[in-house]
């Protein structure tokens, strides 16, 4: 069809779909391709300019829809006149779906018309038209006109009611002006288009609203059908109804029929003329028209709002529909955003409401209607004022039948689900609960007794739900009590939990930014605990003591002891860390809910809690780094006995893995400062994933300074030689072994791989060694790199004038290659250190089992209940004087 062809004025208005489903497909596959050949501008012919705007108009489906979209949902053509544009053409076709509003309507054709001023879309406005078609020419004659909003939907509108018998429609593009000086001048004497079209206005749709109805849903569905004050009454209905409506007159004012002409001869005794017949039709239609739309009956299969305050509530409706799952209230804009993440459902028009204000997630239909689920789930967006039965509401709660909810300081609404079964308000008066704290001697409303509340009370603080409630002002002292309990108590992830609670807390009770607030806090409180021990151990060694004649090394023992408090903060800062993750998640669910474009108070929160977590991290890293740093220290004055000891002697029974104590002395050492981080870790409950790397951190240190050593003494120490060999390897043998024995073997044979193959090379037999050629060599010990075997081939110990077999000498083209190459292993390519992504051990939802843990959390809800008493008033403090340790 020619978007440019002119039409006879008189053609109903309707959608276009394609006649077939194969020749749909085909035109809209052509339609809808981006860049190629016959691009916009580059001559493919044919393209229209309105295909840029294309994904405005199409809608993708609701994210609820599992069905394949019915034909109405598909996009087709409308027809738009515009002769006060241009007068050569007659209508220009767009592309339109039942979701298209005015004002997108009117953008399409404006550039179908080639008028490309800025905003020219705020000098027209799109209108209905009713008119007929006369003469032999089949000119139009235009008899009603109605302006539609900008956020209507023509197409909805369009099936809400249709012209009665004999006339047509249609929509035009009209001059904002000249329409709203039109509506001017008819208002002034009451004639014209526009005073015929008023009663129009009040047929239009409840369901516009509430969002799109397809046209075969409403009439498929009785909940949905128009009511008597939406259909289009005609001359005999109205006539009809004419002594209905008088007999109803009259026995309103005066208990039967002769009422109305009692209240005829009451005017006319006045002064006041009878009404002719025409002027009294009027008035009999306007009274009907009025009285029918009182006669609303609500939807029987969708969920849906009933209104019970509004901001101008003569000219809003008072049942909103949910026509889909998810439900949005809002504030219509001035240019609406085209992307599907603002539409809005419900336009409210007050000053208080946002562009987003709320959203509501209607339940699925339950597939057992026996036990239908009743419940909903409303979220305000982020600055939006909302209340939930009367308390404000600041995150997603459930939102049953009959809950009231408010929106801004105007707007009242009763939710109502129809496929629910019958329960009482939720805003009822209930049976009272404990509130915790003040409030449980506080409520006066509850009906119990100040005995009662106080056992309440009493109850809660000895409870082991994990709960911890604080007003935000007690919130600095109460954080400051937690790290302080660190010092003296023995409960290992206390910190963690306890901070986890606040967490808790602060989502569930106070207002939404006060949580990436109290994130923030906490991480500098652990930073500046962490920053505190770490220069309490560094002025603790030996060389940064002035005091002392002679440095010494620390005992291992020492080491741990100081080494415990920051075992400790990495603990409890990797599972706090994850507590955070988790909260952090769920704002980012909510920013993906809203769209970047609404949500600039989300945005800033988030990066709050990235740069809390990039404390998180710093601090895990810190305490990492100083653990391993102090352990590796002791180490390396204990590493180099392995290699000189001798294992075999007559007090070493080294036929199974025997004690600590009766090892061989040359090991001794090193294995006790394992067994020492062994306990420290589990001391302090650190994640499996952290100990496992804290130890691979440390093989990795003592291959790479044994492996050193023996490069560096082996030819002047005799360590190159069979005899030597077979000591160190016996020696690392039972360290290999005692690993194994306390579950760490796999991680130790990982990283003493080159200590160990070089301690298989040098004891292999020296018959075998002198047959051995370079290339065999070369892949029997891969681990060791062509320098570092060249090294230990050169300087091993043959014997006494015995030179070096010409088969063990390098090609010469790995000559040059070996002489750039360092021998010794580097300390700087230790393994980094990943931070794990499960198996923590806090669970905030269930109940404190640890007696340890649940003593603390009864000391700060008792040290909670001090200050909240201190702050009361003096002659207060006596009326909730309560012991808690009674």
């Amino acid at each position: 069809m020619s978007s440019d062809t002119a039409s006879r004025g008189g053609e109903p208005v309707e959608m276009c779909p394609a006649k077939n489903k194969a020749a749909r497909h085909k035109r809209l596959s052509t339609l809808f391709q981006r860049g190629g050949v016959g691009g916009p501008t580059g001559g493919g012919g044919g393209r229209w300019a309105s295909e840029k705007k294309l994904a405005n108009l199409i809608d993708p489906l609701p994210e609820e829809r599992v069905k394949p979209p019915s034909q109405g949902e598909v996009p087709g053509v409308l027809k738009i006149y515009g002769g006060d544009i241009s007068m050569g053409t007659n209508y220009k076709s767009v592309l339109a779906t039942a979701r298209s509003t005015a004002r997108q309507l009117v953008q399409e054709a404006l550039e179908r018309y080639g008028v490309t001023q800025p905003n020219a879309e705020d000098a027209y406005v799109l209108c209905d038209v009713v008119g007929s078609i006369h003469g032999m020419d089949s000119s139009w004659e235009a008899r009603y006109l109605q302006a539609v909003g900008d956020s209507e939907r023509p197409l909805v509108l369009q099936d809400v009611w249709k012209p009665k018998t004999g006339c047509t429609r249609r929509f035009e593009i009209r001059r904002r002006c000249d329409v709203e000086r039109m509506v001017k001048g008819e208002d002034e004497d009451g004639s014209g288009i526009n005073s015929q079209s008023c009663r129009q206005q009040s047929r239009r749709s409840r369901a516009a609203s509430g969002g799109h109805v397809g046209p075969k849903e409403r009439a498929d569905n009785p909940s949905l059908q128009r009511s008597i004050s939406e259909m289009n009454l005609s001359t005999k209905h109205r006539r009809d109804c004419k002594g209905v409506l008088s007999m109803a007159v009259g026995e309103l004012a005066e208990g039967g029929p002769v009422g109305e002409s009692r209240l005829k001869a009451a005017k006319e005794a006045e002064g006041n003329p009878a009404p002719s017949a025409s002027e009294e039709e009027a008035t009999d239609v306007a009274s009907l028209e009025q009285l029918t739309q009182c006669l609303i009956q609500p939807p029987t299969e969708h969920p849906y709002f009933l209104q019970l305050l509004g901001y101008n509530e003569k000219k809003e409706f008072v049942i909103h529909v949910m026509t889909r799952r998810r439900h949005i209230f809002g504030r219509p804009e001035r240019r609406p955003a085209p992307d599907q993440s603002s539409f809005v459902d419900t336009f409210l028009n007050a000053p208080d409401i946002l562009p987003q204000h709320c959203c509501v997630v209607s339940s699925m239909p339950p597939a057992d209607p026996s036990h239908p689920r009743s419940s909903a789930m409303v979220r305000p967006f982020r600055g939006a004022s909302i209340t939930h039965n009367g308390t404000p509401l600041h995150r997603q709660v459930e939102l049953a039948p009959g809950d009231l909810l408010g929106m801004g300081q105007y707007f009242l609404f009763m939710y109502k689900d129809p496929r629910a079964a019958t329960a009482p308000p939720a805003w009822l008066l209930k049976a009272w609960v404990s509130p915790g704290l003040v409030g449980a001697l506080a409520c006066q409303a509850c009906g119990r007794s100040l005995q009662e509340r106080q056992e309440a009370f009493r109850a809660y603080l000895k409870s082991r739900e994990p709960q911890l409630c604080y007003r935000p002002q007690e919130q600095e002292a109460l954080l400051a009590e937690i790290v302080r309990l660190q010092e003296t108590s023995t409960c290992r992830l206390g910190p963690a939990f306890l901070f986890g609670l606040c967490l808790e807390h602060a989502a569930r009770e106070l207002e939404p930014g006060h949580l990436p607030r109290l994130i923030a806090r906490i991480a500098q409180l652990v930073k500046e605990a962490v920053w505190g021990k770490i220069k309490d151990i560094r002025d603790r060694q030996p060389e940064n003591q002035q005091d002392k004649g002679e440095a010494g090394n620390l005992s291992i023992e020492e080491v741990t002891a100081d080494l415990r408090p920051l075992m400790l903060w990495m603990a409890n800062s990797m599972e706090l860390l994850n507590l955070v993750q988790k909260r952090v998640l769920d704002i980012e669910k909510d920013l993906d809910l809203e769209g970047v474009s609404h949500n600039a108070l989300l945005s800033s929160d988030l990066e709050t809690c990235d740069e809390a977590m990039a404390v998180l991290d710093e601090v895990i890293m810190s305490t990492f780094q100083q653990s391993v740093y102090y352990l590796t220290k002791t180490l390396y004055s204990a590493l180099p006995v392995l290699l000189d000891s001798n294992p075999f002697t007559a007090t070493t029974d080294l036929s199974h893995v025997p004690e600590l104590s009766s090892m061989p002395e040359g090991i001794r050492g090193t294995l006790a400062i394992y067994q020492a981080t062994l306990e420290l870790t589990h001391d302090c409950d650190l994640h499996p994933d952290l100990v496992s790397q804290t130890f691979g951190y440390l093989f990795f240190f003592s291959n790479a300074s044994l492996f050193n050593t023996i490069m560096e003494r082996g030819g002047s120490q005799s360590l190159f030689q069979w005899a030597k060999a077979v000591q160190i390897r016996t020696n690392l043998d039972l360290v290999l072994d005692w690993l194994q024995g306390v579950g760490l073997g796999d991680i130790a044979t990982e990283f003493f791989r080159k200590l160990s193959n070089t301690a298989n090379l040098l004891c292999m037999p020296k018959s075998s060694l002198l047959q051995a050629s370079w290339s065999r060599l070369r892949n029997d010990y891969p681990v060791l790199t062509p320098a570092q075997l060249q090294h230990v081939l050169r300087n091993y110990q043959l014997g006494p004038g015995r030179a070096s077999p010409e088969c063990w000498n390098p090609p010469d083209k790995e000559r040059d290659e070996m002489a750039q190459s360092d021998i010794f292993e580097s300390f700087i390519d230790h393994p980094p250190l990943i931070l794990p992504c499960d198996g923590f051990r806090l669970r905030l939802s269930e109940p404190v089992l640890d007696d340890t843990l649940h003593r603390q959390l009864v000391r700060l809800r008792r040290f909670l209940w001090e200050l909240e008493r201190e702050s009361l008033p003096a002659n207060q403090r006596a009326v909730y004087g309560l012991d808690p340790s009674q």
